[in-house]
C-alpha cells in the first residue's frame, strides 16, 4: 500500500512539474508583461527598471526555479485586469466554482446509478428504453444550448428559478461564502448544477448498465442465483458492489472534469466563479490568472486521480495479489 501510494505520488509530482513548466512557458513568452502592467507613456527606462525588478531579466532556469517556488506557496503574481493578488481572486471565486461542482456531481451520482441499475436489470422495459433516449440526448447536446433550452423553460416561460447569478450568499469564516443556506442561493444552483451535470450522469449511467449487463452473466452470479438467494441480494450485494469498481475510477476523473470545465457553464449562467474568471483574462490577455487557473485545474485533476487510485487499490482486491 505505501508503496503504491509512493509511486503514485511520484508520479503525481511529475506531471505538476510538467504543468508549471507549460504554464511558464505561456507566462515568459506569450507576449511580454511589461506591456500589460504599463501605459504606452512610460518611457524605456522605466520599463527596463520594472523588468529588473520583477526578475524577467534573470536566466531562464532562476525565472522557473522561482515560480514553482512561489507556486507551491499558492503566490502567482499580480493580475495585469484587476491589479490583485491572484490567489485572493481565487480565493473569492473557488467556493462558487466548488458548490456549483459538488451539485452537478451529485445530481449526476443521484439520477445516473439508479437509472443505470435499473437500465441494466430491466434492459427491455419502455423505461429503460426511454432512459437510454434521454441519455443520448445529454450526450449529444452541447453544454451551452442545455443551459440555453433550461433558461428559456424554467426562467423565462415558467419564470420558477433564475436565469443569472448566485443569489444570496453567507459568510462563513475568513473568505469562504455559500449559498447552501439561502433560498435564493439553492435556487440559482439548480439550473446550472442541472447544465453541468447532465452529461457526466448519461456517462455514469450508460457505464453502471454496461457493467451490470456484463456481470449478470457471469458465473458467480448463475452461482448465487443457483443457491437460492433472492434476486435483490443478488443484485445489490453481489452485483452492483462488483460493476462499482470501474465506475469509481471513471466518476473520480469526471469530477476532476466537472471542475475545469465548468467555464461554458459558468458563462451562460454568469456565474461568479474561476471559469468565468479565466475567460475574462483570456480576453484580455490576463497571463497570471491564466497560469494560475491552468496549474490550480491540473492540481485538482491530479489530487483526484491520485484518491482514486488509492481507493481502486483498497475495494480491487486483484491489484494487491502477488505484491509483497
Amino acid at each position: 500500500m505505501i508503496g503504491f501510494a509512493t509511486r503514485r505520488l511520484i508520479q503525481a509530482m511529475i506531471v505538476m512539474l510538467v504543468v508549471a513548466l507549460l504554464a511558464f512557458t505561456m507566462f515568459r513568452f506569450v507576449g511580454d508583461p511589461i506591456n500589460q502592467m504599463v501605459g504606452i507613456e512610460t518611457s524605456i527606462e522605466e520599463r527596463e527598471a520594472l523588468r529588473e525588478r520583477l526578475g524577467l531579466n534573470d536566466p531562464i532556469p532562476v525565472q522557473f526555479l522561482r515560480f514553482v517556488t512561489k507556486a507551491a506557496q499558492f503566490d502567482f503574481g499580480t493580475s495585469y485586469q484587476f491589479r490583485q493578488p491572484v490567489s485572493e481572486l481565487f480565493a473569492k471565486r473557488i467556493p462558487a466554482t466548488l458548490e456549483l461542482s459538488f451539485m452537478s456531481a451529485l445530481f449526476a451520482l443521484v439520477v445516473g446509478i439508479p437509472m443505470g441499475i435499473y437500465a441494466g436489470l430491466n434492459r427491455d422495459s419502455a423505461i429503460s428504453k426511454m432512459f437510454l433516449s434521454v441519455s443520448l440526448i445529454g450526450i449529444s447536446l452541447p453544454t451551452f444550448f442545455i443551459g440555453i433550452l433550461l433558461i428559456f423553460l424554467f426562467s423565462v416561460t415558467l419564470q420558477w428559478l433564475p436565469s443569472f447569478g448566485r443569489g444570496e450568499t453567507v459568510q462563513i469564516g475568513s473568505w469562504w461564502t455559500t449559498g447552501f443556506l439561502t433560498v435564493s442561493g439553492l435556487k440559482a444552483l439548480v439550473l446550472p448544477s442541472i447544465t453541468l451535470g447532465l452529461y457526466q450522469m448519461t456517462l455514469i449511467m450508460r457505464l453502471i448498465r454496461a457493467e451490470m449487463l456484463e456481470v449478470i452473466r457471469t458465473d458467480y452470479i448463475k452461482f448465487a442465483r443457483a443457491r437460492g438467494l433472492p434476486d435483490r441480494l443478488v443484485h445489490f450485494r453481489h452485483a452492483l458492489k462488483n460493476t462499482m469498481v470501474p465506475v469509481i475510477t471513471i466518476t473520480g476523473l469526471q469530477l476532476g472534469s466537472i471542475i475545469a470545465f465548468a467555464t461554458i457553464t459558468e458563462t451562460v449562467f454568469q456565474w461568479p466563479g474561476m471559469g468565468l474568471m479565466f475567460l475574462q483574462a483570456v480576453q484580455n490577455v490576463d497571463i497570471p490568472i491564466m497560469s494560475a487557473y491552468l496549474l490550480l485545474t491540473a492540481f485538482l485533476f491530479v489530487a483526484i486521480n491520485f484518491i482514486v487510485d488509492i481507493m481502486y487499490f483498497l475495494i480491487d482486491p486483484r491489484l494487491r495479489v502477488g505484491r509483497p
